[in-house]
């Protein structure tokens, strides 16, 4: 029995008790899905729920006499073991083993589709992510936002999401001017600008523009040399295992006149206004802690003109969700933001959503890593990832919330241990894989035979209780934005899983003893353990080695 089923079963108990009577509940309060869950502690049972406690009130009953009753109509349901009431109304359902065990069966033969829900089924969400400025690679709070805006758009498109990856590029702007003339600088043998940027890279991209043309105006240099850094930049993130489907100039929302006309669409619903020479939008009306210049007294656009266009711009283009992931020095951005979202019309929080990413400090040998773009000490995607891998940047970029500060061992991530976290769900799936070689060769086959009833060992209800909530845990990701939980789902897999195969539950037989259905039915709940574990990996955009 898949959580669904049980689900729906509970849903029938309902329907049944007020169309008899029994509850005096108005049809519609029923809900389209009873939520369940995992008990904490396994001895009370495979699933909850707080059903009776959302209800009784409505049905005008005390929780306890509502659960009671839910109880006696459950306890007939085909693979329903024991229901049992919990402090005020809880209902905690066991389910016999081999109700629980049929879902290795299932897992297996959904394959790749096995976690995938409907939760934002037709919602279109433009997820917009890293937008480091073309002025340098991009550094380890930008590669924290590639790995954990990637595997939010995996999950979110899993949760049947229609996902655009969006990269906006700053080109536009004084610090694209301080890099011009970093560039032309080093290219003339000279120090750089007090304001501008230092390190090898400029160096690098100086050579490459003067060896395509003898270039010596400030122009050439800002133009070429942007192309150059973006290309370095797309070239990382492409090596890194993301993908952008848009990459969005914000100097074309000056060229094109997108900036005019989203502030001619604030005028015309009175949220503008003159005041000392400049143009200021009425933000305080939705909530922000002051009025924002747009166009400032020399008739020059503020840098709020091209978010105010580029939000537009994503709404015209048909997006439902506008979600933007920023660095931890954006908080003050939020709330003028919220503010133009609701000038606009729309719903804050709803329409627009802004996440904050928090920092990361690299340490090496117990000592941090320091970093600084202008110094040229900076720490970039490519050197993590010469450090580490992909897998293991990924990852640990991934496995924590984002608006938490992180510290990242680079020893420890590169250490065959338990103690590595990716290591550690990396090799359980290897080792599945290992288990299903060596299953083959001994001859036993899933197809063979299947008695679910046989995976009663305490070890098998714990593995195919986590593997029942994969579903949950990627919808449950999907809604609170936090990847993370897939991370740190996998590594609870990866846990019950080692603890199955240490019980000796063997798949392959010993020595001489005949291949039974035992064998064949641990198969299937390994290889439903290699999917989950599979499914769950590339949701983060990380391997699942077949051997290590």
């Amino acid at each position: 029995m898949t959580p669904d089923q049980l689900a729906d079963a509970l849903r029938g108990a309902l329907v049944h008790a007020v169309d008899d009577g029994t509850f005096a509940l108005d049809p519609a309060a029923v809900p389209a899905k009873v939520h369940l869950e995992r008990p904490r502690q396994r001895e009370h049972g495979d699933w909850a729920t707080n059903v009776a406690l959302q209800l009784a009130k409505k049905a005008g009953t005390n929780p306890r006499a509502f659960a009671e009753e839910l109880a006696r109509r459950l306890a007939d349901v085909p693979g329903i073991a024991a229901v049992e009431i919990a402090g005020p109304g809880f209902l905690n359902i066991r389910l016999d083993a081999a109700a629980a065990g049929e879902l290795a069966r299932s897992v297996v033969e959904q394959g790749e589709a096995y976690g995938r829900n409907a939760t934002f089924a037709g919602v279109r969400v433009n997820l917009e992510f890293v937008s480091a400025n073309p002025t340098g690679p991009i550094h380890i709070g930008g590669v924290r936002w590639a790995a954990v805006g990637d595997s939010l758009a995996r999950v979110l498109e899993a949760s049947g999401a229609d996902v655009t990856r969006e990269y906006y590029f700053n080109d536009h702007g004084a610090q694209i001017d301080r890099f011009a003339r970093s560039l032309l600088a080093r290219a003339r043998g000279e120090e750089a600008p007090e304001d501008g940027y230092g390190g090898q890279y400029i160096a690098d991209i100086a050579e490459r523009i003067l060896a395509d043309a003898a270039a010596a105006a400030v122009e050439a240099f800002r133009v070429r040399g942007v192309d150059l850094m973006f290309d370095e930049i797309k070239a990382s993130l492409r090596d890194f295992g993301v993908e952008f489907d848009v990459y969005f100039h914000e100097d074309s929302l000056h060229e094109s006149g997108a900036v005019d006309r989203a502030i001619a669409r604030l005028r015309e619903s009175g949220h503008m206004y003159e005041a000392d020479g400049a143009t200021w939008l009425r933000t305080t009306e939705f909530g922000d802690d002051k009025d924002r210049v747009v166009l400032k007294s020399d008739g020059q656009a503020a840098y709020i003109a091209g978010d105010i266009a580029y939000y537009l711009d994503k709404r015209e283009r048909g997006f439902d969700r506008v979600v933007i992931m920023l660095g931890s020095d954006h908080h003050g951005y939020v709330g003028r933001m919220m503010a133009v979202c609701a000038a606009f019309g729309d719903t804050p929080h709803v329409n627009l959503e802004l996440l904050i990413g928090q920092l990361v400090n690299l340490v090496k040998d117990g000592q941090p890593v320091r970093m600084s773009k202008r110094a040229g000490t900076v720490v970039t995607i490519d050197d993590l990832v010469d450090a580490v891998g992909v897998d293991a940047a990924r990852y640990s970029l991934s496995r924590s919330s984002s608006d938490q500060p992180i510290d990242l061992d680079l020893d420890l991530l590169t250490r065959a241990s338990n103690e590595n976290p990716v290591y550690y769900v990396q090799y359980a799936h290897a080792r599945t894989a290992a288990v299903a070689r060596n299953a083959a060769e001994a001859g036993v086959r899933r197809e063979d035979g299947f008695d679910a009833s046989l995976l009663d060992h305490e070890s098998e209800s714990v593995l195919l209780g986590l593997l029942a909530d994969f579903p949950r845990v990627v919808a449950q990701a999907g809604e609170l934005r936090e990847p993370h939980r897939v991370a740190r789902y996998a590594e609870d897999v990866a846990g019950a899983y080692h603890k199955w195969y240490d019980q000796k539950r063997r798949v392959v037989p010993f020595g001489d003893e005949a291949v039974t259905d035992a064998h064949r039915t641990r198969l299937w709940l390994n290889d439903a353990t290699r999917q989950v574990l599979a499914n769950a990996l590339a949701l983060l955009g990380v391997s699942a080695p077949e051997r290590m």
